[in-house]
């Protein structure tokens, strides 16, 4: 297999655009590619940056509903038309011109990326721009018109693969991408978030574990609010390595928003920046660990735009590339220049918040403490149906 790496970018990514004022912004993308290319990521030995055309109709529908295909295209056509009930024209979902060719470029970039890990052309792909984990079958939903990481998994099965794991780890819960694939043995999906109890889209919990042809393989770890990084990677870590090595998937799908942020205006927990990159280290080497090497990225969401987004995915492409930046790494004065200019306010100098990455690795729980509880639930849940120790790895 070729130890390259694809990631996916251009400018033309950043029509996926919701208006000025929606948490969306394109601006995110923009930066993130700007603040990679300064950094050197795109010019690495064994890194190829590919952008991508807009997906078929015939290839959105092997997921997502042609009325729904077509409710789309008509609000790309006249936003006047957009059809509420698909979750078009909405307050999260706002219709604009071109919508369909933004979201269906976005869709095809991932489908690249599967053919590309499955064909061996590259071990890991990155597509930042993607990860739009809440696009359901038959409408759009929290910012997610069509859903490029079920597209992604879809590919590697339609190819040839007889199990793909999915990781999703932004601070929601990824329901649609677990919605097509809620009964299929042939992929695991799991999906570590904050509880749906206080955050959109009010789903995930951890006696939710997948319809009876797949029973177990649908995973989630629903976390209390206010929870930092080192509660976040113990939670991770507890679940997630052990569950992947039992199911023993040919291909990694991970999904990286990275709204579990601090900073983030959207949600509740206190994660850091350091800890975002650790785990994505952690996913990396599962990667090679379990799956050959065959690792795919995403983003997802994320909408503290300037001091979190840029450099939390810039450290995912680092890591993918096998070249990770190093947590001292200055942030290039070109793009704090840049920032500033722009945005008349300075952002982070460095590519960490100065966390400590350290966790306490599970042994077993801590009742009085509410993050073990909620790992507890779903070890409890899930791991006897892997043939797994709900107390013990």
């Amino acid at each position: 297999m070729d130890s390259g790496t694809r990631v996916i970018w251009d400018p033309v990514f950043a029509r996926y655009n919701f208006g000025a004022g929606h948490p969306m912004s394109p601006l995110r993308l923009e930066l993130t590619a700007e603040l990679c290319r300064q950094l050197g990521l795109f010019e690495l030995p064994g890194v190829s940056v590919r952008g991508a055309e807009v997906a078929s109709d015939e290839a959105l529908a092997r997921l997502h509903d042609r009325d729904y295909i077509e409710a789309v295209k008509t609000a790309s056509k006249d936003p006047s038309l957009a059809d509420a009930s698909r979750g078009l024209g909405t307050e999260d979902d706002p219709a604009y011109e071109g919508i369909h060719d933004a979201s269906a470029r976005i869709f095809q970039a991932s489908l690249d990326c599967a053919d590309a890990v499955w064909n061996g052309d590259v071990a890991h792909a990155v597509n930042f721009c993607g990860g739009m984990h809440h696009a359901m079958a038959d409408r759009a939903s929290g910012f997610c018109i069509y859903n490029d990481v079920a597209g992604a998994i879809d590919r590697l099965l339609e190819m040839g693969a007889k199990k793909v794991a999915y990781v999703d780890i932004d601070v929601h819960h990824g329901d649609g991408t677990e919605s097509f694939f809620v009964d299929d043995p042939r992929v695991l999906t799991i999906s570590v978030h904050e509880t749906g109890q206080v955050l959109f889209p009010g789903s995930g919990f951890a006696d939710d574990l997948g319809g009876p042809n797949a029973l177990g393989d649908t995973v989630n770890v629903a976390l209390p609010p206010w929870i930092k990084g080192a509660e976040w990677m113990r939670a991770i870590d507890a679940v997630v390595p052990a569950l992947l090595r039992a199911f023993e998937p040919e291909v990694l799908v991970t999904q990286h928003g990275c709204d579990s942020h601090k900073l983030d205006p959207l949600s509740h927990l206190a994660v850091s920046v350091d800890a975002q990159r650790k785990v994505a280290m952690m996913l990396h080497d599962l990667a090679h660990e379990v799956c050959g090497g065959r690792w795919l990225a995403t983003g997802g969401g994320g909408y503290e735009i300037i001091d979190v987004v840029p450099r939390s995915w810039s450290h995912l492409v680092g890591i993918a590339a096998h070249a990770p930046v190093a947590p001292q790494t200055p942030v290039p004065a070109a793009w704090l220049e840049d920032v500033l200019e722009r945005f008349g306010r300075e952002a982070p100098e460095l590519m960490t918040d100065g966390d400590d990455v350290d966790f306490e690795k599970w042994v077993s729980p801590d009742t009085e403490n509410a993050v073990d509880r909620a790992v507890m639930a779903t070890r409890r849940s899930v791991f006897p149906l892997h043939g797994l120790d709900a107390w013990f790895d």
